[in-house]
């Protein structure tokens, strides 16, 4: 399981609308996540700086496999309406770097 960091950043005048977008997800864009291995995701907001963190399996397979997705293309082409940077959905990034983390107890090796 891998933890990707991911830093987007709305169009000025958006931040309502994309809070009240995600107020629910679609079900059927839901489970298509979760096929592609994903087992959270969480995205904070400050101002127009979206900050998101993914608990997934493996982060490319996911990219692939939703790329195509029926329900992951409307949604996408529904956040291009919002979002300020245009992604190809190529899933050649890999996240933000980790500069830094305090370990959980589940991270530290027994003593």
């Amino acid at each position: 399981m891998r933890r990707i960091a991911l830093h987007t950043r709305l169009k000025p005048g958006r931040e309502h609308e994309y809070d009240d977008v995600h107020a629910t997800i679609p079900a059927e864009l839901a489970a298509a996540i979760r096929a592609a291995g994903v087992h959270g995701w969480w995205i904070w907001r400050d101002g127009l700086d979206l900050f998101h963190l993914v608990e997934v399996e493996d982060y490319r397979r996911m990219r692939d496999e939703l790329r195509d997705h029926p329900a992951n293309v409307a949604w996408q082409a529904r956040m291009a309406a919002l979002l300020d940077v245009t992604d190809d959905y190529s899933g050649t990034d890999s996240g933000l770097a980790l500069v830094w983390a305090l370990p959980t107890a589940a991270d530290r090796a027994p003593s």
